[in-house]
């Protein structure tokens, strides 16, 4: 793709991030996006159909750049739960002003919803990887862990990160191992 395209959707997905900052979807129009993008708002509609369609793709691209500063750097090395999780936590610490704004807007409870989905999906692989057959319904399991971890994360963000990265992942694996290791009856 052309620079000055990349160029011209990163200005008008900061722009975006920006406002919602600010105010709540509902009340951003282009024409303000346009104006924090110093961009026409014709510009705007060559990339994006509308305030949805940059909503939805502003969420991919903040969702994939998490997923991507999560991963191994060799996909044939195997990514821990405890590192893959050390990564989320360390990135979204990084990154926590876009972050924070993306997950604790009201008029965007999509990012919570896909995020949760990416979850999901991380800990299917990560049982199926590691051979994970509890006692339990697996499907129960793998919906109350993603939920665990998207909840924790979603506390430490709306409460201004107070421990660090470390601790968190710390805490939530020794959770999530005291889970997985109750006595069955």
């Amino acid at each position: 793709m052309d620079r000055r395209v990349l160029k011209t959707r990163k200005a008008i997905i900061e722009a975006f991030v920006a406002l919602l900052e600010e105010k709540d979807f509902e009340h951003i129009t282009i024409n303000d996006i346009a104006d924090r993008a110093n961009v026409n708002r014709g510009t705007i509609y060559l990339h994006y159909t509308d305030k949805f369609d940059l909503l939805d793709q502003c969420i991919e691209i903040y969702l994939q750049q998490l997923v991507e500063a999560c991963m191994m750097d060799s996909p044939k090395t195997p990514v821990t739960a405890k590192v893959a999780l050390l990564r989320t936590f360390r990135y979204l610490e990084q990154h926590a002003a876009t972050y924070t704004t993306l997950l604790t807007k009201k008029g965007i409870p999509a990012f919570r919803s896909k995020l949760m989905t990416l979850l999901v999906q991380g800990v299917e692989e990560q049982m199926h990887v590691y051979g994970f057959e509890g006692d339990m319904n697996n499907e129960i399991t793998i919906q109350f862990l993603a939920s665990a971890v998207v909840g924790l994360l979603e506390w430490w963000i709306m409460n201004a990160m107070p421990y660090s990265a470390e601790e968190m992942v710390g805490h939530l694996t020794s959770l999530l191992e005291l889970h997985l290791d109750l006595p069955r009856p």
